[in-house]
């Protein structure tokens, strides 16, 4: 990746607040003690029961919204009402991992502590982000590729998830801090590769990152500034030829969601061309 986009080229509480008023909520006793046997079908042909799944779904949509918007609040980002949408739907897309395309690879190399991959050529949607802190940066960042995921393109479709979503950080000469820019990108899915749904939002750009060899480290848990240099370092010095890789700038690949509970992330090197 360049320093000027996102290009493999390397330079450049429980609820949280999520229940909404006094509306009732549905328990696991509840889906439990459910018996299908017992749902009347004449209900069913009267239509009384796709009423109850649109009330389920949008107390869904606005538990999960709550949900997100106190993990905005943490990271001093607001994220507003229209996001109800595209966060109930991306959060089920990703609840079957093993179902999401991911970004294919070549695997070279597979030792203890990494992997050394070949990536293709490939299409991906991009937007730079500049906020007060890395965190705040990622999270603007997601916010606006998910609108354009979720409609907000010329095609008028939902596009689908793709994994990973990634993000390119860059630091300092000494590795100790990272740059308030922060690029995060989306794989187009492979029917939209060759011609990728033009975002509405213009501060979203479509480019074409070129064929890239990586080294992939593999960490779990949240991804704040202070864990991600610290992984950096730690791939840095397991390496067998650490000069082989940009030295300023690095991606974040993550393969879950924000809000998940056991997060899987990767911190990927660069080569050198």
């Amino acid at each position: 990746m360049n320093g000027g986009g996102g290009h493999m080229s390397g330079e450049g509480g429980e609820s949280r607040g999520g229940e909404s008023g006094s509306r009732p909520t549905i328990t696991l006793e509840d889906l439990d003690a459910f018996n299908e046997d017992d749902f009347d079908s004449d209900l069913c042909r009267s239509g009384w029961a796709d009423g109850v799944n649109d009330a389920m779904e949008e107390e869904g949509q606005d538990r999960l919204l709550n949900y997100w918007q106190d993990i905005g609040r943490e990271h001093h980002v607001q994220i507003p009402q229209d996001m109800a949408q595209p966060i109930q739907q991306l959060t089920s897309d990703t609840e079957s991992m093993t179902d999401r395309e991911k970004v294919p690879f070549t695997l070279i190399t597979c030792k203890e502590n990494y992997e050394k991959r070949v990536y293709n050529q490939a299409s991906w949607a991009c937007i730079t982000v500049r906020e007060d802190t890395y965190e705040q940066s990622i999270c603007a960042g997601f916010m606006k590729l998910m609108r354009y995921i979720c409609q907000q393109n010329t095609s008028g479709n939902y596009l689908g998830m793709t994994l990973p979503i990634v993000t390119v950080v860059r630091t300092d000469d000494s590795r100790s801090s990272l740059s308030r820019d922060v690029t995060v990108a989306y794989y187009l899915p492979s029917q939209h590769q060759d011609q990728p749904p033009t975002p509405f939002d213009p501060d979203i750009t479509m480019e074409t990152w070129p064929a890239t060899v990586i080294y992939s480290r593999s960490f779990s848990g949240p991804t704040t500034e202070t864990s991600i240099l610290g992984e950096i370092h730690a791939l840095g010095e397991v390496l067998d030829s650490p000069q082989l890789c940009v030295s300023e700038s690095f991606i974040v690949a993550g393969y879950t969601s924000p809000a998940a509970a056991h997060r899987h992330n990767e911190v990927w090197f660069l080569e050198h061309c």
